[in-house]
């Protein structure tokens, strides 16, 4: 995987459909007037749907399952059978979250985001893209962000050996260690594709399973309005977000942020990060 050719082919799975409102509570549309969301950048070609017609809190994962029970949980954390996709804690929380980085052209920027806001969030990082960015772990957890796990080069996890799953996670657990300053305790599956050896070595390693309620698909390049939309079409109690700070051109990503964030915090949500307790 190069730096600047990050993942052109992205997820592999089906979006699913399936609203979030039986696991996360009634989502809610919040009241954001028009000017909320006006576009900024560029978005879908002409003559495209403005965003996609979909419900609230539809960008659900779907993760690529199929394994029998798990083995004997270790003595580090339990072995799932599947992610985590919301993380409920008290209030009206929400976590946000970033993928694929980190990157010196966007994650700075979001990072200054966040803190405008004194807002924490999770970014899962890449190992190939971590060793040469370790002054931006640093700054993550200076300013008490969660980092994790994403694997050291993006693979199609369900397609690799247990050898390889396990050196692709424990390599990128090194770089967050030597940068960041401690190991992950959470872990996210490239693509969302999971089965039963990722679950056990991400336990074996000492790290959870987390997944995503919203998929902003800003990979895509949608468009800033989009993002947005989705973002707000999909909020309520123990929603994950996931967006990009790398993998491709992620300035809709960080304007995107801008303006949904402040909203967020208006409307009433805590922008929180996930404690073990929690779950």
């Amino acid at each position: 995987m190069k730096k600047d050719q990050l993942f052109t082919r992205r997820r592999i799975l089906l979006v699913g459909a399936t609203a979030a409102a039986g696991a996360a509570g009634t989502a809610g549309l919040l009241a954001w007037g028009p000017d909320d969301t006006a576009e900024d950048t560029a978005g879908p070609a002409a003559g495209a749907p403005a965003r996609l017609a979909m419900k609230p809190s539809a960008y659900r994962l779907q993760p690529l399952t199929g394994y029998g029970p798990p083995s004997a949980p270790p003595d580090r954390v339990p072995v799932r059978r599947e992610p985590l996709t919301i993380l409920p804690g008290p209030g009206r929380t929400m976590v946000l979250t970033f993928d694929d980085g980190p990157d010196p052209r966007y994650t700075p920027q979001i990072l200054d985001t966040l803190a405008r806001y004194d807002v924490r969030a999770m970014f899962f990082v890449c190992g190939e893209m971590a060793v040469d960015h370790q002054d931006l772990l640093a700054r993550m957890a200076d300013e008490g962000h969660v980092v994790g796990n994403h694997t050291w080069s993006h693979p199609l996890l369900t397609q690799l050996s247990r050898r390889r799953i396990r050196s692709e996670m424990t390599r990128t657990s090194e770089v967050i260690e030597s940068g960041y300053g401690e190991r992950p305790r959470w872990f996210r599956a490239p693509f969302g594709a999971w089965n039963r050896a990722v679950f056990q070595l991400g336990a074996e390693l000492g790290m959870e399973p987390l997944a995503w309620t919203i998929d902003t698909l800003d990979w895509t390049t949608p468009g800033t309005r989009t993002i947005v939309e989705r973002v707000r079409e999909g909020a309520g109690p123990g929603v994950v977000v996931l967006s990009h700070d790398a993998g491709g051109d992620r300035t809709q990503s960080v304007k995107a942020l801008r303006r949904y964030l402040p909203r967020l915090l208006d409307s009433g949500y805590a922008i929180t990060v996930p404690q073990r307790q929690h779950i």
